[in-house]
């Protein structure tokens, strides 16, 4: 069952991870268990704080959803030692009506590869050099259905030598002159006398019965019966042979599951093989990759909670099938092939929305779900105080901290106390809760700090303003806001770089401190501060 991935936003918050680790769970709590949490960046320490504090751990790190070779219908063909007869693989060709088959070492790792054109040439090539090299005793007997007659015959491993038909012809002078040939008859006492006396390498009888007495004749040549007749037994020694004789070993071109379906079609397009060994992360080798594979890649499924816009998303999204968006934000510029399900609510926080579909579907959260419900509402409403939330956001939030049995007040102390510590870089915490909008051309980032003692955070505001220029040139933005909030205070701390004449016009800073002013009753970024820069620059 393939795995269909919820994620939240890059530069996850606690809502963002929390609700995705909570539909997640409901999904899979409603019995289809292939849903899994999964995250865009680095833990916060305000996120760890909360999830330690549940003893969970976080969701993976989900980098990209580009197409890769994993996700596409690859063929998985029978994989043969380089041992087996070319017989067999013919058989095992002409049987799943495939073309490429590949050979591997005993340990799974790739030898080569064989193609019904490589067997073709081989037929070809016996045909015009009737001199068959190193066949293993057990191939030959195996492909003519046959046994060895005689004690030498067992003494020996392999067999090489020139392929003579001896059948009667009216010239029993017309046979082999070497020791080195394989001879083919019937029911011919003489001529099998006559091979052994010279000593050829084997002789091969075919339909007939051997008489005892030339069993026992002292030689070194193997005799073996067949019940086939002669006619099959010559065309049938050449496919005798080991196919990793006559496979291709020599610059194969070769991809591996997690390669990216866009490289390999650009590996593709400039070679001409018929199809491509794929190998696992061990180098052994899983299936074969043909060119009418890449026209309907299989993509990755994806449900994205607490965002709707691309770039805040996931790397290759372009390239995934979105089923679901769960959110509270405006709508964005996420596009879709097909209709899906989108539930967005204007509620504080997407964790009071997935709690609200845990009371839909009649499942009541564990404690350790609740808890963690209960603390991104917290969070993301900065403990009730953000014009985002509603009084839906407080009762949700209430009847988890219920479930989970904690106190609300609690939770919001250590959440905003993990935020800001000493011991963090300034760079660490521009990027804990930092997000890139494009508004009308215009290229802007907005971070935010949330804490109970901003006084404290702004002793580093030349470090803050210094990191936050390295952002707009590294980036090549034209504006850089920090939102430091204090929810003691009741409002944000706004530190700006670029254009600052801009910003002091929209939110009326007419006692601006250079590059920082205060704004009281300003606490949220997506209801406050972009609805604002939107009508500036829109």
């Amino acid at each position: 069952m393939d795995t269909i991935y919820i994620t939240g936003h890059r530069n996850p918050d606690t809502d963002s991870i929390v609700s995705a680790m909570a539909y997640a769970a409901l999904k899979n709590a409603l019995g289809d268990r292939c849903y899994q949490a999964a995250r865009l960046g680095h833990i916060s320490d305000e996120t760890q704080a909360v999830l330690d504090r549940f003893k969970v751990k976080p969701p993976i790190m989900l980098h990209n959803l580009r197409t890769q070779v994993q996700d596409l219908d690859y063929d998985t063909p029978p994989i043969l030692s380089p041992a087996a007869t070319i017989s067999r693989a013919w058989q095992m060709m002409s049987d799943d009506h495939i073309k490429v088959l590949p050979i591997a070492n005993d340990d799974g790792t790739l030898y080569g590869m064989v193609s019904s054109g490589d067997m073709t040439t081989n037929d070809v090539a016996a045909i015009r050099d009737s001199y068959i090299s190193g066949v293993p005793v057990y191939n030959l007997l195996s492909v003519l259905e046959g046994r060895i007659l005689n004690k030498s015959g067992e003494t020996k491993d392999n067999i090489s030598g020139e392929v003579t038909i001896a059948l009667p012809t009216g010239r029993e002078n017309l046979i082999f002159s070497a020791q080195d040939s394989i001879v083919v008859c019937g029911d011919q006492p003489d001529m099998i006398r006559r091979a052994i006396e010279l000593n050829v390498n084997c002789v091969i009888v075919c339909q007939a019965e051997v008489q005892p007495e030339l069993l026992e004749l002292p030689c070194d040549t193997c005799l073996i019966s067949t019940p086939l007749d002669a006619y099959r037994v010559v065309h049938l020694i050449c496919n005798a042979m080991p196919v990793g004789s006559i496979c291709q070993k020599d610059d194969i071109v070769s991809f591996h599951l997690e390669d990216y379906i866009d490289d390999v079609r650009n590996t593709v397009l400039q070679s001409r093989f018929r199809a491509y060994p794929i190998l696992d992360e061990h180098e052994r080798v899983v299936g074969t990759l043909s060119r009418f594979h890449l026209l309907r890649p299989r993509r990755k499924r994806v449900i994205l909670v607490d965002h709707n816009e691309q770039a805040q998303s996931v790397a290759g999204l372009d390239q995934a099938e979105i089923l679901e968006i769960v959110d509270h934000h405006r709508l964005a510029d996420i596009e879709t092939t097909n209709p899906i399900y989108v539930r967005n609510e204007p509620v504080g926080s997407t964790a009071t929305i997935v709690a609200g579909m845990y009371q839909e579907k009649g499942l009541m959260p564990t404690e350790t779900m609740a808890g963690l419900m209960a603390a991104a509402i917290v969070s993301d409403t900065v403990m009730f105080k953000s014009p985002t939330c509603t009084q839906r956001d407080i009762d949700v939030a209430n009847r988890m901290a219920r479930i989970a049995n904690v106190s609300l007040e609690e939770l919001g102390q250590a959440i905003f106390s993990a935020a800001s510590g000493d011991d963090k870089t300034v760079q660490a915490m521009l990027e804990t809760d930092y997000k890139e909008f494009h508004i009308a051309g215009h290229n802007l980032a907005i971070s935010q700090i949330t804490c109970m003692d901003s006084e404290r955070v702004l002793k580093r505001k030349d470090e803050f303003l210094a990191a936050m220029e390295q952002i707009r040139q590294k980036k090549r933005l034209d504006t850089v806001l920090l939102m430091i909030t204090d929810v003691l205070l009741d409002g944000t701390h706004m530190l700006f770089l670029g254009d600052e004449n801009n910003i002091c016009q929209a939110f009326n800073l007419r006692n601006s401190d250079g590059n920082s002013a205060f704004l009281p009753k300003i606490l949220s970024r997506k209801k406050q501060v972009v609805p604002t820069l939107t009508a500036l620059w829109g």
